[in-house]
């Protein structure tokens, strides 16, 4: 396995409590002033407010590079991806969308 997946791997299985009524997912950001994509580990109880927290920054700038990180976190965890500031761009693999709509704030 990839070291920033180590990483990534490794602080969601100890944040993740598989709590009642508890949603999780993943969210990454793109961050073109830094030239970085960041990781952040969200979960929300019903009727609670959101908690966000930063699990990792990829300093690999490279849409190739978070695809593979990607697609090995699809096998590693179960929960959902989401993205943001990718609007308008692709996959360099696959050449599929990468987030469909602009204002991705939930």
């Amino acid at each position: 396995m990839n070291n920033d997946l180590d990483v990534i791997c490794g602080r969601i299985m100890l944040l993740f409590k598989r709590v009642d009524q508890t949603r999780y997912w993943i969210q990454v950001a793109n961050d073109p002033y830094d030239s970085s994509y960041n990781f952040f580990f969200n979960s929300q109880r019903r009727g609670k407010r959101l908690k966000s927290i930063p699990l990792h920054k990829l300093e690999n700038y490279d849409l190739r590079y978070l695809e593979k990180i990607i697609d090995e976190l699809k096998q590693e965890t179960n929960l959902t991806i989401k993205f943001i500031g990718f609007a308008d761009m692709r996959w360099p693999k696959t050449q599929k969308i990468i987030q469909w709509r602009r204002d991705n704030l939930e």
